[in-house]
């Protein structure tokens, strides 16, 4: 099979992460007879700097033209807070977002047993965790109009808006997990506040009886985020607006320990674009430092996802868990009194499992 990915690296930690991803799907492709092929484009604070737009023309023509788009990370702390920049990095996600039709982004939350002691949560809450967040990507606060200050700088205001059509569209696809997953749907809100919660209550109520084999419940914003860290063992399927799940994932984060283990995928009308859920960490960048598992697993979802080869995003996840278990990790999570590794390698493990995992004896590889 010929996979045809647009490779983004973005900024920060960006070019970093994503060059051991590129090293993971070229060990897969190797193992398994698939051909690779991946083409680089700019996007967000390199892309300014370069043609003076955060999400060019030309990378948008590259990502129309690939099946999937591996993307690193965005943001750069010299636009932070710069009234003046006129342009910041992040407007090339929300960009692309938009102009691929990308109105669904997939965050699975599964803890890994060798991990359990690094989350902040106590073992038995987080062990056995599984539930996948389903986020609405282009519209609410990060899209509505009117938005902006006043002239005296001393007013700020945001418009969230959204349309029945594009509720129904996330729902129907957040039921079809529930109804291959465990049959259970969880839809946040702000019904007693907010009028768009209320479109999306009133929505889901009416889609639920076409889908009786689907447990639906409906939790207010807050109680969903007391109960992630309470229970978070009780969700399957977790459905949100835009903002709500931009919060909610990065809390979700610290049930697996880290927020650098947990990947993506949005998906929409286009292609589909795969990223690591943690943001650009400038700090961090051209150390060698940065943990790539999320990236590496946001590869696993693109086999998955994009190129319907599940056998190959489980090999990916294996190597990834047989890294862990082995303790070749980076600072992050990196147990008290052993050697962090660094980025390229851990990478060099992953690939290293990868390769063993794909020529052991009588492994059958794809046409």
């Amino acid at each position: 099979m010929r996979l045809n990915i647009a490779l983004l690296p973005g900024d920060g930690i960006g070019p970093e992460i994503l060059e051991q991803g590129r090293r993971v799907i070229e060990a897969v492709c190797a193992g398994f007879g698939h051909v690779f092929e991946g083409s680089t484009g700019l996007v967000g604070a390199s892309a300014i700097e370069a043609v003076g737009d955060p999400y060019p023309q030309e990378t948008h023509r590259l990502c129309l033209a690939s099946d999937a788009v591996f993307f690193g990370a965005i943001g750069h702390p010299r636009y932070d807070n710069d009234p003046s920049a006129g342009v910041r990095p992040e407007q090339g996600l929300l960009a692309m977002r938009k102009r691929l039709g990308l109105y669904a982004n997939l965050r699975p939350v599964t803890t890994f047993p060798a991990l359990l002691q690094r989350s902040p949560l106590r073992s038995h809450l987080v062990e056995g965790a599984d539930f996948l967040c389903i986020r609405e990507l282009t519209g609410g606060l990060y899209f509505g109009r009117p938005q902006g200050r006043s002239e005296d700088g001393n007013t700020a205001y945001d418009t969230c808006v959204y349309t029945r059509g594009e509720i129904e569209r996330i729902l129907r696809l957040a039921y079809g997990y529930a109804q291959r997953r465990r049959g259970k749907l969880t839809l946040v809100d702000k019904a007693n506040v907010l009028a768009t919660s209320r479109l999306w209550r009133q929505t889901a109520r009416e889609l639920e009886r076409e889908y009786p084999g689907v447990e639906t419940e409906y939790l207010f914003v807050d109680n969903a985020a007391m109960r992630l860290i309470q229970a978070p063992r009780s969700f399957d399927v977790m459905v949100t607006e835009n903002m709500f799940g931009d919060i909610l994932t990065d809390e979700a984060s610290v049930i697996t320990g880290s927020l650098g283990l947990l990947p993506s995928a949005s998906v929409g009308l286009h292609t589909s674009v795969f990223e690591p859920i943690h943001g650009s960490y400038p700090q961090a960048a051209g150390k060698n430092i940065a943990n790539p598992l999320a990236t590496i697993l946001s590869a696993a979802l693109m086999f998955e996802y994009a190129f319907r080869l599940p056998e190959e995003a489980g090999v990916i996840r294996r190597a990834v868990e047989a890294s862990i278990e082995a303790g070749r990790v980076t600072e992050d999570i990196v147990a008290e009194g052993s050697r962090a590794c660094s980025t390229s390698e851990v990478g060099d493990f992953v690939c290293s499992q990868i390769r063993a995992l794909t020529q052991a004896p009588g492994k059958a590889k794809a046409p």
